[in-house]
C-alpha cells in the first residue's frame, strides 16, 4: 500500500516550512501532499539550498511514491508574504484554511493520514479566531466530542487525561466519566490504530505515592479506583493507580503498552526525556489518523536552518505505519 498522507507546514514564520523542505530531501513510501502557499516551500528551500520539486495534485493525480527532493502540492495561497520569525496575523486564516483542507480531505477519505507542523495558538487567537490548538479543531471539524492525546517516543506512550490546564483546576478536571471515557478512548486507539489486541495500561495516580493510602490525597481511593474497577469490569487490561515515579521506570514500563498520565507535566517530562527531538503527537478518538510534531514554532531558529526534521521524520513514519495497519 501506498498510503496519502497530507502534510501542513503550520505557521509559515515558524520552522515548519524549513523542516518540510529537509524531510521532502530524503523521499517517502508514501505520497506526501504539503497543503501549504507554493512560494513558501519554494522559498524556504533556496534559503537552505537544497532543491525541492512542487508537483501539483489533483483528485486525478496517479499514487505513487515521492521522490527525493520533491513534494506533491495541494495550494493553499498565503494572505500575505511570510518573513522568517516574523509572525503576521494576515495569515492567521490562511494556517485555519490549511488545517481545513487536510482535516476534510482525510474525512471524505481523499487522504489516508494526517502529518501537522507546529502553528502559533497566539497569532491565530489575536487575528479574532478563537483557537485552542490542532487537537482541538480537529475534534470540532470531525463532529468527536472527546479526543486523547498521546505522545510517542519511540516504545514509550502516553497518553492524558487533562492536558492544557493550570495545576490548581487539575484535580475537579479528573471526574469518574472523564476517567473512563479518555481510558476507553486509548484503549481503543491502542487496539484499532495500533492493533494491539489487550492493550495493558498503567495508571499514574494523581499524589506523590498515589496519596499514600488517603494521607496524601484522597483522589485515588474516591475517584481514580472505582473508575478503573468499572472499566476492568469491561474487559480493559489496566494496572494502577500507581505512583508516577515508580512506573515511569524501566522495570514497570516494560509492561505496558501505554501509560495513563493525570496531567501535562506528570507525563510530558519523562517521555521528552526519553526522546526529545524524535518524539511526536497523536489525537486518539478521531475518525482519521493524526500525528504531529511534539515541537512549536520555534520562531528564534526561523530561517536559520539549524531547526532539526527528526520529529517531523519520526510523525511522518508514524502516519505511513498506521496507514498501513488501517488498509490491513
Amino acid at each position: 500500500m501506498i498510503p496519502r498522507i497530507a502534510l501542513t507546514p503550520g505557521e509559515p514564520a515558524g520552522i515548519g516550512p524549513e523542516i518540510c523542505v529537509k524531510v521532502a530531501q530524503q523521499g517517502s513510501p508514501a505520497q506526501l501532499i504539503a497543503i501549504a502557499d507554493p512560494s513558501l516551500l519554494e522559498q524556504a528551500a533556496r534559503r537552505l539550498e537544497l532543491p525541492l520539486q512542487l508537483l501539483s495534485f489533483s483528485e486525478d493525480t496517479p499514487l505513487s511514491e515521492t521522490a527525493p527532493g520533491s513534494l506533491y502540492i495541494l495550494e493553499s495561497p498565503l494572505k500575505q508574504a511570510s518573513q522568517p520569525g516574523k509572525l503576521d496575523i494576515t495569515n492567521a486564516a490562511y494556517v485555519l484554511k490549511t488545517l481545513e483542507i487536510a482535516a476534510d480531505g482525510c474525512l471524505n477519505g481523499r487522504f489516508d493520514a494526517l502529518v501537522t507542523g507546529p502553528v502559533h495558538k497566539g497569532v491565530v487567537n489575536e487575528a479574532g479566531f478563537p483557537f485552542s490548538g490542532h487537537t482541538e479543531f480537529f475534534a470540532e471539524r470531525a463532529g468527536v466530542a472527546q479526543v486523547v492525546m498521546m505522545l510517542v517516543a519511540q516504545e514509550l506512550r502516553v497518553a492524558l487525561v487533562t492536558t492544557h490546564l493550570p495545576l490548581k483546576d487539575v484535580s475537579a478536571a479528573i471526574t469518574g466519566d472523564r476517567l473512563e471515557l479518555i481510558t476507553e478512548i486509548l484503549h481503543r486507539g491502542l487496539r484499532d490504530q495500533f492493533r494491539i489486541d489487550s492493550p495493558h495500561i498503567g495508571v499514574c495516580g494523581l499524589n506523590p505515592h498515589a496519596g499514600e493510602g488517603g494521607h496524601l490525597g484522597r483522589e485515588e481511593i474516591e475517584v481514580i479506583e472505582p473508575a478503573l474497577e468499572k472499566l476492568r469490569g469491561r474487559g480493559l487490561h489496566l494496572t494502577g493507580p500507581l505512583p508516577a515515579d515508580t512506573l515511569f521506570t524501566p522495570p514497570q514500563l516494560k509492561n505496558f503498552d501505554a501509560v495513563l498520565a493525570m496531567y501535562h507535566d506528570q507525563g510530558l517530562p519523562v517521555l521528552k526525556f526519553h526522546g526529545f527531538g524524535k518524539a511526536i503527537n497523536i489525537t486518539l478518538g478521531l475518525p482519521f489518523i493524526r500525528t504531529s510534531v511534539d515541537h512549536g514554532t520555534a520562531l528564534d531558529l526561523a530561517g536559520s536552518g539549524k531547526a532539526s526534521c527528526g520529529s517531523l521524520e519520526a510523525a511522518l513514519s508514524q502516519a505511513i505505519e498506521l496507514a498501513r495497519l488501517q488498509s490491513c
